[in-house]
């Protein structure tokens, strides 16, 4: 597998056809956080394009000091911000089934009243994400479902990395007191 490093120095070499791979490598985990973001898959998709275009005009100005998957990231995370402020400031999207996080699966059981509360539980999650602001879910399925670490997701919202561990925990918080709410 060719590094990140060689496709970014053909592109920079006068080879726009480096930046493809570049694209198709990332284009997923971009996508899935941009619709964690949005709640809609169609904004999703034109913000990752969006994103994508300012990476690959902006790809002189790419300092290496982090890793392209987290420029790309940031590059997707600040488009998203900025399209969301545009569009309703402070309001979290609303999810539906097609354009929820995804969900993790549900664990194989034999006992059906399990497997109804596992689906329960899932349904008040998706519901509680649902209500957070956009930055904070992009924190929350950068950390969990992608598996980006703190140090990572300071480099990509630019927080500090103290402000990245108290947003998280604020948030679980806040997911908790949500799901919580729906129970009662």
């Amino acid at each position: 597998m060719i590094d990140d490093e060689a496709y970014i120095n053909r592109v920079l070499d006068g080879d726009t056809a480096g930046f493809a791979p570049l694209m198709e490598r990332y284009s997923r985990p971009v996508f899935a956080l941009l619709v964690g973001m949005t709640g809609n898959r169609a904004d999703a998709e034109e913000l990752a394009q969006d994103a994508f275009l300012k990476a690959f005009r902006s790809l002189r100005s790419f300092r290496r000091d982090c890793s392209f998957a987290t420029w790309i990231y940031r590059i997707a995370y600040n488009t998203a911000l900025s399209a969301l402020r545009k569009k309703r400031p402070d309001r979290p999207a609303s999810m539906d089934d097609d354009t929820a996080i995804e969900r993790l699966p549900d664990p194989i059981d034999d006992e059906a009243d399990e497997t109804e509360a596992n689906e329960e539980r899932f349904r008040r999650l998706d519901c509680a994400l649902a209500q957070l602001r956009a930055d904070d879910r992009a924190l929350v399925h950068m950390f969990y479902k992608q598996e980006k670490t703190v140090d990572e997701l300071a480099a990509i919202t630019g927080l500090s990395l103290s402000n990245v561990k108290v947003r998280l925990h604020r948030t679980r918080k806040k997911l908790m007191s949500l799901m919580q709410a729906m129970e009662d």
